[in-house]
């Protein structure tokens, strides 16, 4: 009798034991997988980034530069009739050949962003190749102008989970982008103006670059979130 009330009580500390193993087993799962859950417990979160706050009107036209210095200066002036900041992302090498360029961009009130040295892609890279590439540009700004980056955009949307860990790492967000406006492929001020504006809803990111079609759409653009009422802003603010 008493082995067999042994053998019961043996089975039911195994359950409970079980039990508990289980439900901590779906806790760490659901906590790991889930980033507001890592949000509110203060834990950091390498995921990539799509959208700003979609409870606000606010865009983001997010300049890529690494070539196209020639459009640079005329599209700082659109920005600046329109009353406009916004945000622009640096390669390093461009950087270098291009240093009063960045401070024009930076002292006309713009954010401005890391995206990489060589412009490679970062998927392809390991862990110490990641952080060079975007720890050099880091470098390389904050030797020009009196600012601390702390938003990173892979080139070509390239990201491996290495290019996501080192970014964390070094205080930054990978941010990539909800429309893309592809002007470094087709180069028709049509299409940009479209891929810009068509279905636009207020958390989005826009991603452009500083060509010749790009700066003959942009007034165009910037007239047409006037009328719907979105306002453009840099990507940290899309943020909030």
């Amino acid at each position: 009798m008493k082995e067999k009330q042994s053998k019961k009580h043996k089975f039911k500390l195994n359950f409970v034991t079980n039990a508990i193993i289980f439900t901590m087993l779906a806790l760490v799962s659901i906590i790991t997988f889930n980033p507001t859950i890592q949000s509110v417990l203060g834990s950091k979160t390498t995921s990539p980034i799509y959208n700003g706050n979609r409870n606000h009107n606010n865009v983001t036209l997010m300049f890529n530069v690494y070539w196209g210095s020639e459009y640079i200066e005329p599209i700082l002036d659109v920005l600046k009739t329109n009353n406009i900041t916004t945000t622009f992302f640096v390669g390093g090498q461009w950087v270098e050949k291009e240093p009063e360029l960045l401070k024009k961009i930076y002292s006309n009130g713009h954010e401005i962003g890391n995206h990489g040295y060589f412009h490679k892609e970062h998927k392809n890279l390991g862990y110490s190749q990641n952080k060079e590439e975007i720890s050099y540009c880091h470098t390389l700004v904050s030797k020009n102008i009196d600012f601390e980056m702390n938003l990173f955009a892979p080139p070509s949307g390239s990201f491996s989970q290495n290019t996501l860990d080192v970014a964390s790492e070094l205080g930054y967000k990978t941010i990539m982008w909800s429309k893309d406006t592809i002007d470094w492929r087709d180069k028709d001020s049509n299409l940009v103006y479209t891929r810009a504006t068509k279905s636009i809803k207020g958390g989005d990111l826009v991603l452009m670059h500083p060509t010749k079609h790009t700066l003959e759409a942009l007034p165009q653009i910037i007239d047409y979130y006037n009328s719907i009422n979105m306002k453009v802003v840099t990507v940290s603010e899309n943020l909030k």
